[in-house]
């Protein structure tokens, strides 16, 4: 009995346009990650220093951004900006309520509470830009520090402030705010395990000292070996020359003519 090819078709047809149907969801939802303002850090562990990127998408439709104002979490006492030929930046500080003692002992009274960025020329919406900011990382892992930034653009502006609630995807926020997590050191023990095989790697002494050891063990065993090697080479030249003469005919002696030979 044959099959018609209708029904076959018709799953194919169906598969496919789900196929399809799931790769525009797939873009359209990067397209909308992308046209949030991220950030991504070189690294993230807790008391290093990082820098963070911060990617500037369209923020206010078609109109081009002039200024983006990104306020640093409470966690961070100063930044750095990084030199962008697009822009001028500038630190804006704060005075503290009360002054805050750091990890060496010494106080503050202010701090830079944000990075303004103002675009020489109007960012156009269809194009992107990067910011980045040198800052030292808090040593406390596990912590997720926000960065709330202000998007001006010459009509309008984007406020990406909003924070997630617990166990919220960020993604989920019309506005996010820009966020690094910070993660713990490596473990002493895992830096201890890999001690001795860095200090070979940077002492090549050590390794020509070690290498050159186990080429003279190795030349020394070679030498044993050799000398074994002849002192059994002379034991059997010397057997074999013992056998030769004892198979050798013993001489006949021819008397001379005239005279008698001897009883």
């Amino acid at each position: 009995m044959k099959t018609s090819p209708l029904p076959v078709l018709r799953r194919t047809l169906t598969a496919t346009a789900v196929a399809g149907g799931t790769a525009a969801l797939m873009l359209a939802g990067i397209s909308g990650a992308s046209a949030h303002v991220g950030v991504t850090p070189d690294k993230t562990t807790a008391n290093s220093y990082a820098l963070l990127t911060f990617g500037i998408p369209h923020g206010c439709e078609e109109s081009g951004t002039t200024k983006v104002t990104i306020t640093l979490p409470a966690e961070l006492n100063d930044a750095q900006p990084t030199v962008n030929p697009n822009w001028t930046a500038a630190k804006v500080t704060e005075q503290l309520a009360e002054p805050k003692k750091l990890p060496d002992g010494s106080s503050i009274t202010k701090r830079t509470s944000q990075i303004v960025y103002t675009a020489k020329a109007p960012l156009e919406p269809a194009l992107r830009d990067a910011l980045v900011l040198s800052v030292k990382l808090p040593d406390i892992a596990g912590k997720t520090l926000y960065f709330p930034t202000l998007q001006n653009c010459e009509v309008g502006q984007t406020d990406w402030s909003q924070l997630p609630a617990e166990g919220q995807d960020p993604h989920s926020l019309k506005a996010p705010a820009p966020s690094v997590t910070v993660t713990a050191a490596a473990a002493d023990a895992a830096a201890d395990g890999h001690s001795a095989h860095a200090a070979s790697a940077s002492d090549p002494a050590a390794e020509t000292v070690q290498a050159a050891a186990v080429n003279d063990g190795g030349a020394q065993a070679r030498s044993w070996a050799g000398l074994v090697a002849g002192v059994g080479g002379l034991a059997l030249g010397g057997l074999a020359l013992a056998r030769s003469r004892g198979s050798q005919p013993r001489p006949v002696r021819v008397p001379a003519p005239g005279s008698a030979p001897k009883e």
